[in-house]
């Protein structure tokens, strides 16, 4: 008897779907409440995810659904960096 293994799901803060973990991009906000992008996805903290889409990205811009996850506001500069990182996953 074989036994399935979950897969962990994780609502867009754009969207709001749920995914799976894997195909979204995690912000993490630290234990020093600073504002990362976890690419790893396993770094401790709290984290919010967004789609691989640039829609996603926008609607969650526009509706700061990113500062009301993760409870604090964003900086300009993780915003700037989240879409170079979209652009460079779209690009491949």
């Amino acid at each position: 008897m074989s036994t399935i293994k979950k897969i962990p799901m994780r609502k867009c803060t754009g969207c709001n779907e749920m995914k799976n973990k894997k195909e979204m991009i995690r912000v993490l906000k630290t234990s020093e409440d600073e504002i990362v992008i976890d690419t790893t996805g396993k770094k401790n903290g709290r984290g919010a995810y967004i789609c691989f889409s640039k829609e996603c990205f926008l609607k969650a811009k526009k509706n700061k659904g990113l500062e009301r996850s993760l409870k604090c506001t964003i900086p300009l500069e993780i915003y700037n960096s989240l879409e170079e990182e979209l652009d460079r996953l779209d690009a491949k």
